[in-house]
C-alpha cells in the first residue's frame, strides 16, 4: 500500500510518458522499466506489464534502421522493381514481332538473356512471355526529342492510347527543358552490343579486347548497382562473332543485344548534366515507356 502511494507520488512530480497506440491494430503501447535510469521528461520508473515504446529523443539507440531502408534499400528496390517492368514491354514487343519461342525469336532470346544476367526470376520472365502472348496488341512507337543541352533522346514506347502517352511525353520533356524534335534519329547508328563485367579492366586493355575480338569500340559504364560495366559495340551481324572472341579471351560476358549507339555525342557541363539526369529520370518513370536512348557525355 504504501509503495502504491509513493509511486503514485513519483508520478506527479515528473510528467508522465504519453500512452501510445499502434497505426493497424489500434493497440495501446505503454513503456516499461528500465535498466537504468535515463535523464530526459518522460519518467524511466513507470512500469506497465506490456511492451516498450520509446517516446522521448534521450531513448533512441546509436543507428537508425529505417534510414538506411528508406535511403537505400527503397530506392533500389524501386529501381529493379521499374527495370523489371521494363524488361516486361521489351519482352511483349519481342513476342509481338517474332512469337513467343526464344529458339526462334532471336531478339526475345537476348531479351530474356538480358532479364537473366539481371536476376529476374525465372518464373516471372516466363510469365511474361506467356502474358505478352494473350496480352492485347498495343501500337510501338519511337519517338525523337530533344533535351537539355542539345542533347538528342530516342523514346521507345508501347501504348493502348498513343494518345495519351503523347501528350503525357510533351508533358514531361517540356517540364524539363525538353521537346520532341525530328532528326534525333540521324545521330544513332543500330548496332549489336556484348556487356561484359568492367571491375579490375583498365580503359587501355579494355580497348585492346575489343581489338582482339573485333568489336568497333568500347563503352564504359555502369550498371543500376554503380558497378562498372563494358559495353562491346560491333555490327550486328557480328555480334555472336564478337561474344565469342571476348569469351576466348576470358572475358565473361553478361548478355548481348541490339541497341542503338550515338555517334555524335554532346557534351554537357555539369548543370546540364543534371537537368538531363532528371529528365531521363522522369521518361523511365513513364509507364509506357520501354526505352530511351542518348547521346549524352559528361563533360571532362
Amino acid at each position: 500500500m504504501a509503495g502504491g502511494v509513493l509511486l503514485r507520488g513519483l508520478r506527479h512530480l515528473r510528467p508522465r510518458c504519453h500512452v501510445a497506440t499502434a497505426p493497424r491494430t489500434g493497440a495501446r503501447i505503454y513503456p516499461v522499466r528500465l535498466e537504468r535510469p535515463v535523464p530526459g521528461p518522460c519518467s524511466p520508473w513507470t512500469t506497465y506489464p506490456l511492451r516498450t515504446l520509446h517516446l522521448c529523443h534521450n531513448f533512441c539507440a546509436g543507428h537508425n534502421k529505417w534510414s538506411k531502408v528508406k535511403n537505400i534499400k527503397g530506392p533500389k528496390d524501386a529501381a529493379r522493381s521499374r527495370m523489371f517492368m521494363k524488361f516486361n514491354l521489351m519482352i511483349k514487343i519481342a513476342v509481338k514481332d517474332g512469337g513467343t519461342n526464344p529458339d526462334f525469336n532471336v531478339n526475345l532470346a537476348h531479351i530474356v538473356e538480358q532479364c537473366r544476367s539481371k536476376n529476374m526470376p525465372k518464373a516471372s520472365i516466363e510469365a511474361a512471355i506467356k502474358g505478352a502472348e494473350k496480352a492485347k496488341a498495343g501500337t510501338q512507337s519511337t519517338y525523337e526529342a530533344r533535351g537539355p543541352g542539345g542533347c538528342q533522346l530516342l523514346i521507345q514506347v508501347l501504348t493502348d492510347n498513343s494518345t495519351r502517352s503523347t501528350q503525357e511525353l510533351k508533358h514531361a520533356l517540356n517540364k524539363h527543358g525538353g521537346v520532341l524534335s525530328d532528326g534525333a534519329r540521324h545521330n544513332f547508328d543500330r548496332k549489336g552490343v556484348v556487356t561484359a563485367a568492367g571491375e579490375g579492366v583498365s580503359s587501355d586493355r579494355a580497348l585492346e579486347l575489343a581489338i582482339e575480338a573485333g568489336a568497333e569500340d568500347v563503352q564504359e559504364t555502369e550498371d543500376e548497382e554503380e558497378r562498372p560495366l563494358l559495353q562491346f559495340v560491333c555490327d550486328v551481324s557480328e555480334m555472336k562473332h564478337v561474344r565469342a572472341s571476348l569469351e576466348e579471351l576470358g572475358v565473361s560476358t553478361q548478355s548481348s543485344g541490339m541497341e542503338f549507339v550515338s555517334h555524335s555525342p554532346a557534351v554537357l557541363p555539369p548543370d546540364q548534366l543534371r537537368a538531363a539526369s532528371a529528365l531521363l529520370e522522369a521518361l523511365h518513370d513513364h509507364p509506357d515507356v520501354v526505352r530511351v536512348w542518348d547521346n549524352i557525355r559528361a563533360q571532362s
